[in-house]
């Protein structure tokens, strides 16, 4: 099963757009990710909702950042995206009145809910600004 990597994809797009001079077309991004622009337009449209990046339609338009990098959170991204599904694992309906299965589900449920509560909760400890910063980092150590 693959992943959702909207996440993913979403920051480093961020990180690109604060790199890029002017706006940047969803036809670059899509490029950028090779995908479809309007995949591109849709992912967008929840940050440009959000308040993190702006449009401009028209020549000369395209996608630009709103506020600076270092305030956004990894968890604003992760909400304007709509929320994902976090983890693919779950629990099974194959007989609900079985008791087995009540007591697995109920384990499994709950360790689930506290996985994805402290992976929020981290997430929204992490800044874009940050992992630009990490970006900066890396470059400069591999050009020396």
């Amino acid at each position: 099963m693959r992943g959702d990597s909207r996440l993913s994809r979403m920051l480093h797009v961020l990180i690109h757009m604060d790199r890029h001079d002017g706006p940047v077309t969803s036809e670059l991004i899509a490029r950028m990710l090779n995908t479809n622009p309007v995949v591109v337009r849709r992912a967008m449209a929840g940050l440009r909702e959000q308040g993190y990046v702006t449009s401009e339609k028209g020549h000369g338009g395209g996608w630009t950042l709103a506020r600076p990098l270092e305030q956004i959170t990894l968890r604003d991204v992760y909400d304007a995206l709509g929320q994902p599904t976090v983890f693919a694992l779950g629990v099974t309906q194959d007989d609900p009145a079985c008791l087995v299965e009540q007591a697995v589900n109920d384990a499994v449920s709950e360790a689930l809910r506290e996985a994805e509560a402290r992976l929020l909760r981290r997430l929204g400890e992490i800044t874009v600004g940050a992992l630009a910063q990490e970006f900066e980092r890396r470059r400069a150590a591999r050009a020396t």
